[in-house]
C-alpha cells in the first residue's frame, strides 16, 4: 500500500505537529505527500492551508503572524484560517478587506497538545483517551520522522514475537522467545488487543516502576485505530499504569512522523519524566533500527508475498480491515463517464 496513492487515507485525522511548535510562527508539514502550512490564528484556532500563496506561489510557511492572521513572507498578502485573502497591503486603504482570492484550507483541530489535520471529510472522530478524565499526567516523548511505512510501525506495536529479539538490550527475554497469547475484539475502525507478557525488569525500569524484581508481567490492553494510531495501556502487578499513544502520521510513501506521548498513573516525584523518556527512547530506538530496514510498500493482500505465523494475527487483521475500508470507499465513488 502506497499512502499517497490511497485516497481513503485522506479521510482520517492525524496529529501533525505539537501546538507549542507554532507559538512563534507558521511551520511547514507534508501530509500524505501534500505540502501544508500550519499556524495558529488570533483566536487560538489551528489552521492548515496548502503551502503556496495564490499570488506568486511562494511558500506560506515562510510567512509570519500579523494581527491574528497569516501574512505571506513575499508580498505580505494576509490569509485567515479558511484560506481566504483578507488583505492585500499594496491596495489603497479604501479598497482593503476580504477578497474572493485564496488557497485550499483543510480541517484542523487541537487535541492532546497536537494540531490534528484531516485532508477530507473524516470517517471517524479523534479518539477519546480514558486517561485524560482520570487525571493521569501526560508526558510528551517523541516527535520525529522515521523512514518506514506507518503500517509497519503499527504492526510492530502489536507484535508479541519481536520482544525477545528487537528489545534484547532493554526488556526482552531471549530465554523465553515464545510469543504470549493474545485476544482480539474487532471494531469497524480497528480492534482491541489484550495480552499478558512476561518481561525482564532492568535496573533503569525498576526505579520507574518502583519494583525490585528482575522480571515482571505487562498486562497489555491496546487499541488500534485505523489507519496509523494506537494506544497501549500497560498495567503492572503493583497497579502502576503506563499508557503509550503512538501515531505514525504519513508524510509520504517512505516516511512517517512518529508522534508519541505517554500517560502515567504516578507522579513526577515517583518517576521523573526525563527518566521515563530516557527508557522509552531506548525501546523506540530498537524498534526504529529494525523498522527502517523493512520495505515501505506494505502488501495488503499477502497471497504469496509475506509469510505469517500465529502471533502475526494483529497485523493480518490490520491489513484485512484496511483492505475492506479501501474496497468500501472505492465502491462509493462515482463512476467516471466514458
Amino acid at each position: 500500500m502506497l499512502v499517497t496513492q490511497t485516497p481513503l487515507l485522506q479521510h482520517f485525522w492525524y496529529p501533525v505537529m505539537p501546538v507549542a511548535d507554532l507559538a512563534e510562527g507558521p511551520k511547514p508539514f507534508r501530509l500524505l505527500g501534500r505540502d501544508l502550512v500550519l499556524w495558529i490564528d488570533g483566536e487560538g484556532q489551528p489552521a492548515a492551508l496548502d503551502d503556496r500563496c495564490c499570488h506568486r506561489l511562494a511558500r506560506l510557511s515562510k510567512g509570519f503572524y500579523a494581527n491574528g492572521v497569516l501574512a505571506c513572507g513575499y508580498h505580505g498578502w494576509e490569509y485567515d484560517r479558511q484560506g481566504v485573502v483578507v488583505r492585500v497591503p499594496q491596495r489603497p486603504v479604501d479598497r482593503q478587506g476580504r477578497t474572493s482570492m485564496g488557497v485550499t484550507s483543510h480541517r484542523a483541530d487541537i487535541r492532546y497538545g497536537y494540531v490534528w489535520v484531516a485532508l477530507a471529510d473524516p470517517l471517524t472522530a479523534i479518539p477519546e483517551f480514558e486517561e485524560e478524565p482520570a487525571g493521569f499526567r501526560q508526558i510528551f516523548e517523541f516527535y520525529e520522522p522515521w523512514s518506514c511505512a506507518g503500517l509497519r510501525l503499527m504492526e510492530n506495536s502489536f507484535d508479541n514475537a519481536h520482544f525477545a529479539f528487537v528489545h534484547r538490550a532493554s526488556f526482552g527475554d531471549q530465554g523465553h522467545p515464545e510469543p504470549a497469547k493474545l485476544e482480539i475484539d474487532e471494531f469497524p475502525d480497528g480492534f482491541l488487543f489484550r495480552s499478558e507478557v512476561p518481561v525482564r525488569n532492568p535496573e533503569a525500569q525498576k526505579a520507574l516502576l518502583n519494583m525490585d524484581s528482575d522480571t515482571t508481567v505487562r498486562h497489555m490492553r491496546a487499541r488500534w485505530y485505523a489507519p496509523f494510531l494506537r494506544k497501549l495501556r500497560i498495567t503492572y502487578p503493583n497497579g502502576l499504569i503506563h499508557s503509550i499513544v503512538t501515531a505514525a502520521t504519513p508524510i509520504d510513501d517512505q516516511h512517517s512522523m512518529v508522534c508519541q506521548w505517554v500517560y502515567r498513573s504516578d507522579t513526577e516525584a515517583d518517576a521523573p519524566a526525563e527518566n521515563v523518556i530516557a527508557f522509552d527512547r531506548v525501546v523506540t530506538s530498537e524498534d526504529k533500527e529494525i523498522l527502517e530496514s523493512t520495505t515501505w510498500d506494505v502488501p495488503l493482500d499477502q497471497t504469496g508475498v509475506e509469510m505469517n505465523m500465529p502471533s502475526d494475527k494483529p497485523g493480518v487483521m490490520m491489513r484485512r480491515i484496511l483492505l475492506r475500508l479501501i474496497d468500501e470507499y472505492q465502491a462509493q465513488q462515482p463512476v467516471a463517464a466514458e
